[in-house]
C-alpha cells in the first residue's frame, strides 16, 4: 500500500459513511432523491481528491482540490437538509456533520497552502 495520505484516507472513509447513510435513508424512509444527491456529492469528494493526487501540475492539483472542496460544501447542504426534514436524527446528523466539517477544514487548508505556493513561484 502507498504511504498514508490523510486527505485520501479521510475522503474515502467519508464516502463509505455517505453511501451507508444514503442506503439507510432509502431503506428507512423510502426517500431516494435527497439520498442520491447526498451520495453523488459525498462520493465525489474522494474521487476528486484521488484525481488531484495524480495531477500533472500544481494548478491541476489545485483545481481538483477546489472541486473536492465544492463537493464537500454541497454534501454538507444535503446532510443538513436530511436532518431538517426529519430523515435523520440529531445524533446521526452531528456524527456525519463532524466528519464533513473535519474534511472541509482539511481541504480548505490544502487549497490555501497550494494557492500560496503557486503564487510564490510566480
Amino acid at each position: 500500500m502507498k504511504d498514508y495520505n490523510a486527505v485520501r484516507e479521510k475522503s474515502l472513509a467519508f464516502a463509505v459513511r455517505v453511501v451507508k447513510l444514503s442506503r439507510y435513508v432509502q431503506e428507512k424512509s423510502a426517500e431516494y432523491i435527497l439520498s442520491k444527491q447526498l451520495c453523488r456529492s459525498g462520493t465525489s469528494v474522494g474521487a476528486n481528491v484521488r484525481e488531484a493526487l495524480m495531477g500533472v501540475s500544481s494548478a491541476d492539483f489545485l483545481a481538483k482540490m477546489h472541486i473536492a472542496l465544492k463537493e464537500i460544501y454541497e454534501t454538507e447542504y444535503w446532510i443538513e437538509l436530511l436532518y431538517r426534514t426529519g430523515y435523520i436524527s440529531e445524533n446521526e446528523y452531528q456524527s456525519i456533520f463532524n466528519d464533513c466539517n473535519e474534511l472541509t477544514k482539511l481541504l480548505t487548508s490544502i487549497t490555501k497552502t497550494t494557492k500560496g505556493r503557486i503564487t510564490e513561484k510566480r
